[in-house]
């Protein structure tokens, strides 16, 4: 009998563990089911190489923020991101929005460049000033062959 109670106790712990383990890793990740209190803009990009879905939303270096869509707008032929921005950041009207990159062999990020107007954007509007990522092998081939033409 106490062997039985042993077994159901210790299972009862490791199923305990199991769950807190579940929902801690759900609070980071951001899966979490609750309401997450960010704030939703979109923004039209030329080129936005190397950013997918979850790719960081960055402000002065910190991470507020991240990609939740990426599509092709088919009338313009460019790409159109959504990104979420915690809702304790207000972005003024000329916010600019960036794709930067790490380094060069690190990944690219969403960076936000606010600017000094006295508004605030609403949440949901679009960013308009846009620069796309920049191509490092396009880079590397006009400094090799010292023209300005990447063809």
């Amino acid at each position: 009998m106490a062997s039985h109670t042993t077994e159901v106790l210790t299972g009862s712990v490791v199923l305990a563990a199991a769950v807190g383990f579940f929902i801690y890793a759900g609070q980071i990740s951001g899966l979490s089911g609750g309401p997450t209190g960010d704030e939703t803009y979109t923004a039209s990009f030329r080129s936005i190489g190397g950013v997918t879905v979850g790719t960081d939303v960055r402000l002065a270096g910190v991470k507020v923020g991240s990609v939740t869509a990426v599509d092709l707008n088919p009338q313009t032929f460019r790409a159109d991101a959504e990104f979420s921005v915690t809702n304790t950041v207000d972005l003024p009207e000329d916010t600019a929005v960036v794709i930067a990159s790490e380094g060069l062999l690190g990944g690219n990020f969403v960076e936000l460049l606010p600017g000094g107007s006295p508004f605030n954007l609403e949440p949901g509007s679009e960013i308009e000033d846009t620069q796309g990522s920049v191509s490092v092998v396009n880079l590397l081939m006009k400094f090799v062959t010292g023209s300005g033409d990447s063809n």
